[in-house]
């Protein structure tokens, strides 16, 4: 299952804009209103929860200053990604876009693909409160 968020400009340079979001506490500020668990548990991971949802434990995998940033499950059973593309477009505003792939069975993704869509297009809204 494969998501996207639209493209979010923001008025920051792509390298505070990878910067602010390599540090996995500043998550927080991007997350939706229903949030109703958020606590880093390591310099590159954290567990979030919103109402209804299970708990989901997101770790760094991959960075690529200052283009990209990969945020995977640690967990096994919900195996699924989320990039993060920064796209430069000035020295002082980028556009940032989120892609969800997860692999899930027929049945759980027909379950969780709407309330994932509706997450990662808040999390790509909220970059504009930065």
């Amino acid at each position: 299952m494969n998501l996207e968020s639209p493209k979010v400009s923001v008025q920051k340079s792509a390298q505070n804009m990878f910067e602010f979001l390599s540090d996995v506490k500043n998550f927080e500020q991007l997350m939706p209103e229903n949030i109703a668990k958020f606590e880093v548990i390591d310099v590159d991971a954290f567990i979030f929860g919103l109402k209804g949802m299970p708990e989901i434990k997101l770790v760094v995998k991959e960075k690529v200053a200052p283009n990209k940033l990969v945020l995977g499950a640690a967990s096994d059973k919900l195996p699924f990604t989320l990039i993060v593309s920064i796209d430069s477009v000035s020295e002082s505003s980028a556009e940032v876009k989120l892609d969800f792939e997860g692999d899930f069975n027929p049945m759980m993704a027909m379950m969780i693909k709407g309330p994932i869509q509706k997450f990662i297009e808040t999390l790509a809204e909220n970059m504009h409160k930065l």
